[in-house]
């Protein structure tokens, strides 16, 4: 019962638990493996906007696969990013069709728009 009611308010206890999984494969990475992964997580925090648990979680795990698959095959990281790194992680969370930070504030924005038309305050 209070997991159930824990997981209510701070949500799934098995994606934290996957989440830190492929966390720590990122930080098991050898280097220059492990910053450029820890880079390409960072911006996707800060950036992917991603806000479906579900998503999330799929998105982290498919990077650590990524650079797991890089690092074995001893694939430059400049050949997994391309010369462009921002536009190799936006392309990346693309992929990932979960719910969105801006998809909220679109519907916001479109919601206080209507609302002006109607001469509602």
């Amino acid at each position: 019962m209070t997991a159930k009611w824990i997981e209510s308010v701070t949500g799934s206890l098995e994606q934290k638990k996957q989440y830190r999984r492929d966390n720590a494969r990122l930080k098991a990475l050898p280097e220059p493996y492990r910053t450029a992964a820890r880079g390409v997580h960072r911006y996707l925090l800060v950036c992917g906007g991603v806000i479906d648990g579900d998503t999330a979680v799929s998105m982290f795990s498919d990077l650590a696969d990524l650079w797991e698959r890089a690092a074995a095959d001893g694939t430059p990281v400049r050949a997994v990013v391309g010369a462009d790194p921002v536009e190799f992680v936006e392309t990346f969370a693309e992929a990932y069709t979960g719910k969105r930070w801006v998809d909220k504030e679109r519907a916001r924005l479109t919601a206080a728009i209507d609302a002006a038309e109607r001469g509602e305050q």
